[in-house]
């Protein structure tokens, strides 16, 4: 069996592709958020955040011999401990790397850290929207109580986002709840509902709306603020679906 880290808009096909090729495939994530995984017979799915030593309990008890990491770009805690685990059990780890979207001008701010973002966010003077998540929200709310500019969030509809917004203070009527990617026509609407001036987003990619974003920010002629990747692995990490698998394939036989 394959553990496949999933949670993006990556997983079902990820898993399809896997179940198609003879594995039997367990896709983690980390919340119980509605995510498609695919309908394949030898897809199944868990649900919950786990430690490291976590990860090590379910790859043996679930006989799992690889580990498929595809879980968001930006998910360090996840890599790290799934990475740990996998290298503790002597199984293969293989990451996905969903190709980042490469600025072709100075319309991208790239900042290296969510304090650089904030700061560089508020120093506009104009409303700020954070499309990053629902952690790392101290230095947003942070700039925006010191400039007294408005910072509206877009997160996820879970408890725990809703609750770690809360806390952070953020006003109810500035939380915008969604799964995404969002359209450019989303993006625009919600950036004229708010008077935005400023987006905070992660380079989740193409397939993580980063693009309808950048045009969304183009046509309103918003600033927007890019949160830079981790570092991804040095080795087995892999942009092509098709040159993962056929790596895995070399490590565990299907059906194995």
């Amino acid at each position: 069996m394959i553990l496949l880290l999933g949670g993006t808009a990556d997983t079902a096909p990820l898993a399809t592709m896997l179940a198609e090729a003879g594995y039997e495939v367990l896709v983690s994530t980390a919340t119980s958020i509605p995510l498609a995984t695919g309908d394949h017979p030898r897809i199944s799915r868990r649900v919950g955040a786990l430690d490291r030593d976590e990860f090590l309990g379910l790859l043996s008890a679930a006989g799992i011999q690889a580990v498929v990491d595809a879980a968001h770009p930006y998910a360090e805690g996840a890599h790290r401990n799934a990475r740990a685990a996998a290298a503790g059990a002597g199984i293969p780890y293989l990451s996905y790397v969903r190709p980042p979207v490469i600025p072709s001008g100075s319309d991208m701010i790239p900042a290296g850290s969510h304090s650089e973002a904030a700061e560089l966010a508020f120093s506009f003077g104009k409303p700020v929207l954070l499309t990053t998540g629902s952690r790392n929200l101290a230095s947003y709310t942070a700039a925006a109580r010191q400039t007294g500019l408005e910072l509206v969030v877009r997160v996820l509809g879970a408890p725990e986002s809703l609750t770690a917004c809360g806390e952070a203070g953020i006003a109810p009527g500035n939380i915008v709840t969604g799964r995404g990617p969002f359209s450019v026509d989303q993006n625009v609407r919600l950036i004229r509902k708010f008077g935005i001036g400023v987006i905070v987003t992660k380079d989740s990619g193409a397939a993580g709306g980063v693009n309808a974003k950048r045009e969304a920010a183009r046509r309103e002629g918003c600033s927007l603020v890019v949160v830079s990747r981790p570092e991804p692995p040095v080795q087995d990490a892999f942009a092509d679906i098709a040159d993962l698998l056929k790596v895995l394939r070399a490590k565990v036989l299907p059906g194995g």
